[in-house]
């Protein structure tokens, strides 16, 4: 029995290190920057990313995000009451407008209702010069997409706007054929669209979906928060899908629902907070941070009441067995 609970306590005395060093490491949780070609954000998708199938957005989140680089001295960086504006809003079964005005790859002028027809509508907004989380929105959509039968153009149609009024159609064009020959079906061309506009129409539809944004000076980039929307054929937003990563089940799902004008709960508060991070210094919120130290303790408090346990029950166990009698 000594040598049971010897080696109970060593365990418990590793679990109780682990739970230390998770409780320290939170503090002040950084990554890796991901870096910049030509203007476009690009990574090495075999070392640090794997198909939606293989890996959850929990495991995906810590490794990707960027650490920001302010490389403007003078200007000021956005304050963290602002960035907590950064998110979002859930506006299910809100209309959108179908009169705005955009874009298309080709410098053509055309109306978000173009898009709006008889199939469901998978709407992203971005940017495409962003280098942090655009292209990984992007990357697990896509990735999403190979994994269901349903395909955009035949099935759904996929918009991305870019929220910088400053981009071109010709930067549309250029993600368009680097998405379309990644997705490596043939309906797509005419089911995934990539679009440009002006502040006023970005700014309308933004609000129309709650898409939460703001422009850092002193970066020079856009904080905005990461996942995408379903909407009904007749431009009726039914589902929020947050994160980078999609599970082909809830994306096939979305769209099916959609189809059928069936409006979606709200995705829940805490499923929220956990991609509550900052959209620029690649730091998590004192919500998250708060969270993991409480978490820890907690594990140290329960694996000091369990050791003490056990010692407690062996001393009581050998204090009342009887004395060996004399032979």
């Amino acid at each position: 029995m000594n040598l049971i609970v010897i080696r109970i306590e060593w365990v418990c005395l590793a679990l109780l290190l682990l739970a230390a060093a998770l409780l320290r490491s939170t503090s002040a949780v950084t990554v890796s920057p991901i870096s910049k070609s030509a203007g476009l954000a690009h990574f090495d998708a075999q070392q640090i990313w794997k198909p939606a199938t293989q890996q959850t957005w929990k495991s995906a989140l810590p490794q990707l995000q960027p650490t920001a680089l302010f490389a403007s001295a003078g200007a000021q960086p956005l304050r963290d009451s602002d960035l907590a504006q950064i998110r979002f809003e859930q506006k299910l079964n809100a209309q959108l407008s179908q009169r705005l005005t955009f874009r298309n790859e080709s410098g053509q002028a055309v109306l978000l209702g173009d898009y709006f027809q008889d199939k469901p509508v998978i709407l992203i907004m971005g940017y495409y010069q962003c280098p942090m989380l655009c292209n990984l929105v992007l990357n697990g959509a896509v990735e999403s997409f190979q994994e269901i039968t349903p395909t955009a153009g035949r099935d759904f149609e996929v918009v991305f706007v870019s929220i910088d009024p400053k981009e071109s159609p010709a930067l549309a064009g250029a993600k368009k054929r680097m998405y379309l020959k990644r997705y490596g079906r043939s309906d797509a061309a005419n089911g995934w669209h990539f679009l440009t506009g002006s502040e006023a129409e970005i700014k309308t539809l933004a609000e129309q979906i709650g898409f939460r944004y703001a422009w850092d000076a002193a970066s020079k980039q856009f904080a905005h928060p990461s996942g995408l929307v379903v909407l009904t054929p007749e431009g009726r937003v039914t589902r929020y899908l947050f994160g980078i990563v999609f599970p082909p089940r809830e994306l096939r799902n979305a769209l099916a629902n959609a189809r059928r004008q069936k409006i979606s709960s709200p995705v829940k508060e805490l499923i929220l907070l956990c991609f509550h991070y900052h959209p620029l210094t690649g730091k998590y919120s004192a919500a998250i941070l708060g969270a993991a130290r409480v978490l820890s303790a907690g594990i140290c408090l329960g694996l000091l009441a369990f050791v003490g346990r056990m010692i407690y029950r062996e001393k009581r166990g050998g204090a009342a067995a009887p004395p060996d009698r004399a032979q």
